[in-house]
Protein backbone atom coordinates (compact mmCIF):
# COMPACT_ATOMS: atom_id res chain seq x y z
CA UNK A 1 0.00 0.00 0.00
CA UNK A 2 1.47 3.34 -1.05
CA UNK A 3 1.56 6.35 1.25
CA UNK A 4 -1.00 8.02 -1.05
CA UNK A 5 -3.36 5.07 -0.46
CA UNK A 6 -2.98 5.42 3.31
CA UNK A 7 -3.55 9.18 3.12
CA UNK A 8 -6.63 8.59 0.96
CA UNK A 9 -7.99 6.07 3.51
CA UNK A 10 -7.38 8.51 6.39
CA UNK A 11 -9.07 11.28 4.41
CA UNK A 12 -12.17 9.15 3.79
CA UNK A 13 -12.39 8.08 7.44
CA UNK A 14 -11.99 11.71 8.58
CA UNK A 15 -15.18 12.62 6.66
CA UNK A 16 -17.26 10.46 9.02
CA UNK A 17 -19.22 12.30 11.73
CA UNK A 18 -17.35 12.66 14.99
CA UNK A 19 -13.96 11.80 13.50
CA UNK A 20 -11.26 14.33 12.83
CA UNK A 21 -7.82 13.80 11.28
CA UNK A 22 -6.25 12.42 14.48
CA UNK A 23 -9.08 9.96 15.12
CA UNK A 24 -9.05 8.96 11.46
CA UNK A 25 -5.34 8.17 11.67
CA UNK A 26 -5.94 5.96 14.74
CA UNK A 27 -8.79 4.11 13.00
CA UNK A 28 -6.75 3.66 9.81
CA UNK A 29 -3.79 2.36 11.81
CA UNK A 30 -5.99 -0.15 13.67
CA UNK A 31 -7.41 -1.38 10.34
CA UNK A 32 -4.00 -1.59 8.68
CA UNK A 33 -2.45 -3.52 11.57
CA UNK A 34 -4.78 -6.42 10.77
CA UNK A 35 -5.85 -6.11 7.12
CA UNK A 36 -7.13 -9.70 6.87
CA UNK A 37 -9.07 -9.58 10.14
CA UNK A 38 -10.33 -5.99 10.09
CA UNK A 39 -9.77 -4.01 6.89
CA UNK A 40 -10.90 -6.52 4.25
CA UNK A 41 -14.00 -7.73 6.19
CA UNK A 42 -14.98 -4.09 6.74
CA UNK A 43 -14.47 -3.28 3.05
CA UNK A 44 -16.58 -6.29 2.01
CA UNK A 45 -19.34 -5.41 4.49
CA UNK A 46 -19.39 -1.80 3.28
CA UNK A 47 -19.63 -2.85 -0.36
CA UNK A 48 -22.37 -5.39 0.37
CA UNK A 49 -24.33 -2.84 2.40
CA UNK A 50 -23.96 -0.17 -0.27
CA UNK A 51 -25.41 -2.56 -2.85
CA UNK A 52 -28.24 -3.99 -0.73
CA UNK A 53 -29.57 -1.14 1.44
CA UNK A 54 -32.31 1.10 0.08
CA UNK A 55 -34.53 3.88 1.40
CA UNK A 56 -38.09 2.88 2.27
CA UNK A 57 -40.53 4.67 -0.04
CA UNK A 58 -43.17 4.74 2.70
CA UNK A 59 -41.31 6.03 5.77
CA UNK A 60 -37.74 6.88 4.74
CA UNK A 61 -36.04 4.19 6.86
CA UNK A 62 -32.96 2.36 5.56
CA UNK A 63 -33.47 -1.36 4.99
CA UNK A 64 -32.76 -4.16 2.52
CA UNK A 65 -36.39 -4.15 1.36
CA UNK A 66 -38.84 -1.50 0.18
CA UNK A 67 -41.16 -1.07 2.02
CA UNK A 68 -38.99 -1.68 5.08
CA UNK A 69 -39.50 -4.39 7.70
CA UNK A 70 -41.22 -1.93 10.07
CA UNK A 71 -43.76 -0.76 7.47
CA UNK A 72 -44.63 -4.34 6.52
CA UNK A 73 -44.82 -5.72 10.08
CA UNK A 74 -48.51 -6.59 10.71
CA UNK A 75 -47.99 -6.54 14.49
CA UNK A 76 -47.22 -2.80 14.49
CA UNK A 77 -49.85 -0.08 14.97
CA UNK A 78 -49.98 1.40 11.47
CA UNK A 79 -52.37 4.13 12.60
CA UNK A 80 -49.72 5.54 15.00
CA UNK A 81 -46.97 7.42 13.14
CA UNK A 82 -43.88 8.72 14.91
CA UNK A 83 -42.17 11.54 12.97
CA UNK A 84 -38.39 11.72 13.43
CA UNK A 85 -35.65 13.86 11.91
CA UNK A 86 -33.36 11.09 10.70
CA UNK A 87 -32.82 7.34 10.60
CA UNK A 88 -30.51 7.54 13.63
CA UNK A 89 -33.46 8.80 15.68
CA UNK A 90 -35.64 5.93 14.38
CA UNK A 91 -32.96 3.42 15.35
CA UNK A 92 -32.66 5.00 18.83
CA UNK A 93 -36.43 4.69 19.40
CA UNK A 94 -36.37 1.10 18.16
CA UNK A 95 -33.51 0.31 20.56
CA UNK A 96 -35.59 1.74 23.42
CA UNK A 97 -38.52 -0.48 22.37
CA UNK A 98 -41.02 2.24 23.35
CA UNK A 99 -42.81 2.73 20.03
CA UNK A 100 -44.88 -0.05 18.45
CA UNK A 101 -46.27 2.04 15.62
CA UNK A 102 -44.62 3.08 12.36
CA UNK A 103 -42.42 6.03 11.42
CA UNK A 104 -41.90 8.96 9.10
CA UNK A 105 -38.26 9.99 8.64
CA UNK A 106 -38.10 13.63 7.54
CA UNK A 107 -34.46 13.57 6.48
CA UNK A 108 -33.85 16.89 8.26
CA UNK A 109 -35.63 19.80 9.90
CA UNK A 110 -36.59 23.24 8.63
CA UNK A 111 -33.64 25.60 8.75
CA UNK A 112 -33.47 28.96 7.03
CA UNK A 113 -29.75 29.19 7.81
CA UNK A 114 -29.00 25.91 6.04
CA UNK A 115 -31.50 26.52 3.27
CA UNK A 116 -33.76 23.60 4.24
CA UNK A 117 -37.39 24.33 3.44
CA UNK A 118 -40.60 22.26 3.45
CA UNK A 119 -39.89 20.89 -0.04
CA UNK A 120 -36.65 19.36 1.27
CA UNK A 121 -38.43 17.25 3.89
CA UNK A 122 -39.70 13.72 3.28
CA UNK A 123 -43.39 14.38 4.09
CA UNK A 124 -45.26 13.37 0.93
CA UNK A 125 -45.95 9.80 2.06
CA UNK A 126 -47.05 11.03 5.51
CA UNK A 127 -49.67 13.29 3.96
CA UNK A 128 -50.75 10.46 1.64
CA UNK A 129 -51.33 8.22 4.68
CA UNK A 130 -53.24 11.01 6.40
CA UNK A 131 -55.40 11.62 3.30
CA UNK A 132 -56.32 7.91 3.15
CA UNK A 133 -57.54 8.03 6.75
CA UNK A 134 -54.98 5.43 7.85
CA UNK A 135 -53.62 7.48 10.79
CA UNK A 136 -55.24 8.25 14.17
CA UNK A 137 -52.20 9.87 15.87
CA UNK A 138 -48.98 11.54 14.78
CA UNK A 139 -46.20 11.77 17.37
CA UNK A 140 -43.71 14.56 16.68
CA UNK A 141 -40.44 13.16 18.05
CA UNK A 142 -38.05 15.89 16.94
CA UNK A 143 -35.09 17.30 18.81
CA UNK A 144 -35.64 20.15 21.27
CA UNK A 145 -33.92 22.73 19.08
CA UNK A 146 -35.14 25.92 17.43
CA UNK A 147 -35.25 24.10 14.07
CA UNK A 148 -37.04 21.12 15.64
CA UNK A 149 -39.65 23.41 17.19
CA UNK A 150 -40.17 25.25 13.89
CA UNK A 151 -40.61 21.95 12.08
CA UNK A 152 -43.10 20.71 14.68
CA UNK A 153 -45.13 23.93 14.37
CA UNK A 154 -45.12 23.65 10.55
CA UNK A 155 -46.18 19.99 10.68
CA UNK A 156 -48.87 20.66 13.30
CA UNK A 157 -50.45 23.29 11.04
CA UNK A 158 -50.46 20.95 8.02
CA UNK A 159 -51.73 17.92 9.95
CA UNK A 160 -54.57 19.79 11.74
CA UNK A 161 -57.03 19.66 8.78
CA UNK A 162 -56.90 15.85 8.83
CA UNK A 163 -58.46 15.74 12.31
CA UNK A 164 -55.94 13.36 13.85
CA UNK A 165 -54.37 13.64 17.28
CA UNK A 166 -50.97 15.32 17.21
CA UNK A 167 -48.64 14.81 20.18
CA UNK A 168 -44.99 15.42 20.88
CA UNK A 169 -42.37 13.70 22.99
CA UNK A 170 -42.30 15.13 26.49
CA UNK A 171 -40.01 14.81 29.48
CA UNK A 172 -36.49 13.61 29.14
CA UNK A 173 -35.52 15.35 25.90
CA UNK A 174 -33.21 18.24 26.89
CA UNK A 175 -33.26 21.61 25.16
CA UNK A 176 -30.70 21.60 22.36
CA UNK A 177 -30.54 17.80 22.46
CA UNK A 178 -31.05 15.24 19.72
CA UNK A 179 -32.72 11.86 20.12
CA UNK A 180 -29.91 9.64 18.85
CA UNK A 181 -27.59 10.52 21.79
CA UNK A 182 -30.08 9.81 24.61
CA UNK A 183 -30.14 6.62 26.65
CA UNK A 184 -32.92 4.05 26.15
CA UNK A 185 -34.69 4.83 29.43
CA UNK A 186 -34.90 8.54 28.69
CA UNK A 187 -36.24 7.85 25.21
CA UNK A 188 -38.83 5.43 26.52
CA UNK A 189 -39.98 7.91 29.20
CA UNK A 190 -40.17 10.75 26.69
CA UNK A 191 -42.28 8.76 24.23
CA UNK A 192 -44.57 7.32 26.91
CA UNK A 193 -45.17 10.75 28.49
CA UNK A 194 -45.99 12.51 25.22
CA UNK A 195 -48.64 15.22 25.36
CA UNK A 196 -50.97 16.87 22.87
CA UNK A 197 -49.59 19.87 21.00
Amino acid sequence: MAVADIDHLIGLIARLPGLGPRSARRVALALLRDPQGRLLPLARAMESTALSVTTCSVCGNLDVSDPCHICTDPSRAHDLVCVVENVGDLWALERAGAHRGVYQVLGGVLSALRGIGPDDLNVRSLFERLAKGEVREVILALGATVEGAATMFWLQERIAPFGVTVSRVAQGVPMGGTLDVLDDGTLAAALTARRPV
